[in-house]
């Protein structure tokens, strides 16, 4: 059966800077926004070179890189915004649960995003890491991908709230758009489920059965990435009520509660979707058992026509000399008719009590 990649990712020391994930075709680029809500500056192909002139911390900077490959561009950023090599190792350590961490000047935070695949019922698993610093928000992906294409165009076209905001604010709608994607997938394996369930009342082909167990395992794996992001967006709301971060405004602590919120809708729905998995489950082995009762039903009926045919059978194959029947000129015309309208009264009666 089939498993997720992640759950087979090489086990490394904490502070061992190793790319772990899948997508190690990927070449490292980065985007750069700087803006606020007068303008928004964008840089397209950002290198590390341009990391002192390009910043501006008077404004709000989000810096975007894709593809985790390459160890020494994530180290220079790394020892520019003075991030300690815990961090990174957990940037490209994707076989790290979801987790928020909290230091004295940053906000770390990593989730695993996914979408279903496009030609199979297996699951599109990347993992997205965040640091949150004063006035920078560095978002690092395994590979380039559309999640906040959306988000690029609020921030170019001034849709929104985005640019009046500060950069805790982005990382709200960043998040939001990661989860957004889990939505996505259970709406597309409940569609699945649905056409199994049809299908378990068309027939009760075994693949079914393999493919109810494959959605299990993707339900199993939702909830398993689920459940850390609910307990680190309570986290959050446990700071709020603490007063304790510099790193997030007041105003936008409401926004990370209902991400938390999102996150028990998804893990409610992801409970409801596995009592239908089980429910197909069910009905798969109760379709089973109900044909096979019919074949012993009817495997039972024509045992239980045949039993009197072999009994007159077995009494005239006796050889006994004095035995009137074996002599009578008709006698087998006699027996064998008696024989057939045996077999029929037993079918009218078996018809009669409806036991077929």
């Amino acid at each position: 059966m089939r498993k997720i990649k992640y759950k087979k990712g090489r086990k490394l020391q904490h502070i061992t800077l190793e790319y772990t994930g899948t997508h190690k075709e990927h070449a490292t680029e980065m985007q750069l926004f700087v803006y606020d809500d007068a303008d928004v500056v964008e840089y397209e192909k950002f290198t590390v070179a341009a990391l002192n002139s390009c910043f501006d911390y008077t404004r709000n900077n989000w810096l975007n890189v894709h593809g985790l490959n390459d160890i020494g561009l994530l180290k220079t950023i790394g020892a520019h915004f003075k991030l300690n090599d815990f961090l990174l190792a957990d940037i490209l350590n994707t076989t790290k649960r979801t987790k928020l961490e909290e230091q004295p000047d940053v906000l770390f935070f990593n989730i695993k995003s996914l979408l279903p695949s496009e030609y199979s019922d297996n699951l599109s698993v990347e993992q997205i890491s965040f640091i949150l610093k004063d006035g920078v928000l560095i978002s690092f992906q395994e590979k380039r991908s559309d999640f906040f294409t959306h988000i690029r165009e609020r921030l170019r076209t001034h849709a929104g709230i985005v640019r009046t905001k500060k950069v805790d604010y982005l990382l709200y709608l960043l998040l939001d758009a990661v989860i957004e994607n889990f939505y996505i997938t259970i709406e597309d394996e409940e569609e699945k489920i649905e056409e199994l369930i049809n299908l378990t009342k068309k027939g009760a082909d075994p693949i079914i059965l393999e493919k109810i167990e494959n959605h299990r395992d993707n339900f199993n794996f939702l909830k398993r990435s689920i459940i850390p992001l609910r307990d680190s967006l309570f986290y959050l709301k446990t700071i709020k009520d603490d007063d304790t971060s510099t790193l997030i405004q007041k105003d936008t602590f409401n926004f990370f509660i209902r991400l938390h919120q999102k996150s028990l809708e998804l893990l409610e729905q992801i409970e409801s979707d596995m009592s239908s998995l089980e429910s197909a489950s069910n009905f798969y082995f109760s379709e089973q058992s109900r044909k096979m009762n019919e074949i012993m039903k009817t495997l039972t009926i024509i045992s239980a026509i045949f039993i009197p045919l072999t009994f007159i059978v077995g009494v005239y194959g006796m050889n006994f000399d004095y035995m009137p029947e074996l002599r009578s000129k008709n006698g087998y015309f006699i027996v064998m008719g008696s024989m057939f309208l045996l077999v029929i009264a037993l079918i009218i009666y078996f018809k009669k009590r409806r036991w077929f």
